[in-house]
């Protein structure tokens, strides 16, 4: 891929970012820059795309559209990961239409060309005897799978370093089990915004305690905080966390579970971040008070009691691993002012709907949380599209949104100068 030429004042931009600030409007409302982020961003780096659970059997297939790229992930007949760019390799033409499902073959519906579900083609009426079948295969795309999530890479050559962080994050998620774990419940919801202010709403909880009752039933309301900054309100919050850290480290302890939080969000191109927080009340779930939403706890999990494993990924997502459900977050661009949030939650696979959990309690914290965020996602990009507009400074407890941008416009910057 070569890099689009950008006019002076994309490029001025990219050059000038006041670091502390929130980012220029074209940031978030050019076409240009929209544009850029799909070739610079999403069409380089690993995102995270599905989970082993939506592609269990043999055939089984997603698609992923980003930008002009539709890639097809599926399991093959060996029961392998694959990726293939979803294009006929006769006339062009898309071969899988919907989100998801399943196939024996893949059979593109203009001239019936079949293609096996390692790519390879295996039908091709009306060509002559010259004709080299072996050429014409799907066009693979790069794809990895870590303790049950699957990552594609569109470029050439995939960020290097994808198999140093797969190994430190693969010990955090393997007990829980994703790759055999059910999907509960699916929701694709369309925010109209920019995908960046997307992962910059999610990478800060400042605006919790206002905007997501539900959700701080169970969190502590203390992110970015230290004990020299609580304030006397939220003291004895403060001491009911300290209270459940003790209780979580106990429990990781006893299961040889990992305890060091990872922090390389914005010193790495696969950018991720991995932490262990203690839960309010019960400390188990997003139940009320802290409570399960499921009977059956995850993977080899044995306690309740057991926090939530929250992990971001540069760009594209963010987890939540509790004792008895799993939620995986993928945001995807769509345009300058709509992305489109999926949201998965995984339960373990022997639990049953209506006996084990019920869809409306486990999901009800985040969906409510969700379609807030959208509200506050959509009033933003409305305010950075007005001309009164002129980037803020961020707050201390916005530490994490920094870092976003750091990690976005040094990406940027790597790309146009490449």
């Amino acid at each position: 891929m070569s890099s689009p030429k950008l006019t002076a004042e994309a490029e001025s931009l990219i050059n000038s970012r006041a670091v502390g600030y929130s980012l220029e409007a074209p940031f978030y409302t050019s076409q240009e820059i929209f544009d850029l982020d799909v070739e610079a961003i999403f069409a380089r780096h690993w995102l995270f795309s599905t989970t082993e659970a939506e592609i269990a059997e043999a055939g089984d297939f997603v698609t992923v559209d980003i930008g002009p790229h539709s890639v097809i992930i599926l399991r093959d007949d060996d029961e392998e990961v694959r990726a293939f760019r979803n294009v006929c390799r006769h006339r062009g033409s898309r071969l899988l239409d919907s989100p998801c499902g399943s196939v024996g073959n893949l059979v593109c519906p203009y001239h019936q060309w079949t293609y096996r579900t390692d790519g390879s083609l295996i039908h091709a009426e009306s060509q002559p005897p010259s004709f080299e079948r072996d050429r014409f295969g799907l066009k693979p795309v790069n794809v990895r799978t870590v303790a049950g999530l699957v990552f594609i890479c569109l470029g050439e050559e995939p960020p290097e370093d994808f198999d140093e962080v797969a190994g430190i994050i693969e010990p955090y998620l393997a007990p829980y089990e994703l790759r055999h774990a059910k999907v509960a419940h699916q929701i694709d919801l369309v925010e109209e915004g920019n995908w960046k202010l997307v992962m910059e709403n999610n990478r800060e909880c400042h605006h919790c305690d206002s905007a997501h009752p539900e959700l701080i039933t169970a969190y502590f309301p203390l992110f970015g905080y230290t004990a020299d900054d609580v304030t006397p309100r939220l003291r004895p919050v403060f001491e009911r966390y300290q209270a459940a850290a003790e209780n979580l480290g106990s429990a990781c302890a006893a299961s040889q579970f990992p305890r060091d939080s990872w922090y390389e969000v914005d010193t790495r191109i696969t950018g991720f971040r991995v932490s262990h927080l203690p839960l309010d009340g019960a400390g188990s779930s997003f139940g009320p008070d802290g409570k399960p939403v499921c009977a059956k706890l995850m993977g080899s999990i044995t306690q309740e009691r057991f926090g939530d494993l929250s992990m971001h990924m540069q760009p594209n997502s963010w987890f939540h691993l509790l004792s008895d459900h799993a939620i995986v977050f993928r945001v995807l661009p769509v345009s300058p002012d709509k992305s489109i949030v999926r949201t998965t939650w995984l339960v373990h696979p022997d639990a049953v709907e209506g006996v084990d959990y019920d869809v409306d309690s486990l999901t009800s914290v985040w969906r409510t949380t969700n379609g807030q965020d959208r509200a506050l996602v959509a009033g933003t990009q409305c305010g950075v599209t007005d001309p009164g507009y002129e980037p803020g400074p961020y707050s201390l407890v916005e530490d994490d949104v920094e870092a976003f941008a750091n990690w976005y416009m040094g990406r940027l910057h790597k790309y146009v100068t490449s």
